[in-house]
């Protein structure tokens, strides 16, 4: 068996970029460690650290045919790490306000019948999206943000892999920002209906 521990990032690149699914397990294996523990330390969350190394990882993939370095794979990967980390962040301070607005309007006891209508709305479209998705598919997204599952409980509960339920999820956050980009929604509308930053 071919060791690839000896390999060059650039040389990891360009198998990777040649169809060599194993310059990915050595890439993943190089910085995962690394980068796992900078995602921990600023969101403090093990779950959450694991979802943004994940959603990383998935990122450098789906780049993969117009991805051309100018600098090193590490700083390309903190980078995306970085923004990730910082997305998350974001999003639970925009849900947290959120919340807070809402309990508060709940409290002023002021019906606002419009917006609740653009809610029930935009939520209905949501769940008509996730019911589109393929149907193992949609079981584990379901599974990850409804019944929120950890990847491990999804794929002892399906019979596959972890890599399986972590691609198919990656798959369904893909299939579902495109669609919902093309109904002119933006991607922080699911975001608020299930977490899946």
């Amino acid at each position: 068996m071919q060791d690839f521990s000896y390999y060059t990032d650039p040389e990891l690149l360009q198998l990777l970029k040649d169809g060599d699914t194993r310059a990915m397990t050595e890439i993943y294996d190089r910085y995962w460690l690394l980068l796992y523990r900078h995602a921990l330390r600023m969101l403090r969350s093990e779950e959450e650290a694991e979802d943004v190394l994940q959603d990383t990882f998935s990122s450098l993939w789906g780049r993969l045919g117009d991805l051309n370095l100018a600098g090193s794979l590490s700083a390309f990967l903190y980078g995306i790490l970085r923004n990730k980390v910082l997305n998350r962040m974001a999003y639970h301070k925009v849900r947290e306000n959120h919340f807070r607005s809402l309990g508060a309007f709940e409290e002023s006891g002021e019906v606002m019948p419009d917006q609740l209508l653009r809610d029930k709305e935009l939520a209905r479209i949501i769940e008509e999206e996730i019911g589109r998705l393929p149907s193992k598919m949609r079981a584990i997204f379901e599974l990850r943000h409804r019944e929120e599952l950890s990847y491990k409980e999804i794929a002892e509960q399906l019979k596959v892999t972890e890599h399986t339920v972590r691609k198919q999820l990656s798959n369904a956050l893909h299939i579902l920002r495109e669609r919902l980009r093309r109904l002119g929604l933006s991607f922080s509308a699911l975001q608020c209906y299930v977490k899946v930053t």
